[in-house]
């Protein structure tokens, strides 16, 4: 049995048992840590994280807001085309505003608006 003795393997004391379990704790707390730290980074800032989606969400509601001043802008403009086809009053009425035009044996006045000289 002497000889068996000798043979085994020494076992450690009990505090440098404690000391290492107490390291193998804190490397994995800590490697826990590190991760849940990058996986919180990744989902606030990364490609799909809340930072993008609130960026995403406050660029449609911009282009939603140019889409419908654009359709309003059409509307008017598809009004307009209907009323210069169809409208001959409004047709004239146009002519004389914009571009002066005037009836045969009609004279046009130019009115230029007076300066205000403020002293």
């Amino acid at each position: 049995m002497k000889r068996y003795r000798a043979m085994q393997r020494r076992k450690k004391p009990r505090h440098i048992k404690k000391q290492t379990r107490d390291a193998q704790k804190r490397l994995v707390r800590w490697v826990l840590f590190l991760v849940a730290s990058i996986l919180l980074v990744i989902f606030f800032f990364g490609d799909h994280g809340l930072y993008q989606l609130y960026h995403l969400r406050s660029e449609r509601k911009v282009t939603q807001l140019l889409i419908a001043e654009l359709r309003k802008d059409q509307q008017v403009l598809e009004a307009e085309k209907t009323r210069l086809k169809t409208d001959s009053d409004y047709l004239e009425q146009l002519a004389r505003e914009k571009y002066r035009m005037a009836k045969p044996g009609e004279k046009v006045f130019k009115v230029f608006e007076k300066e205000s000289t403020e002293k």
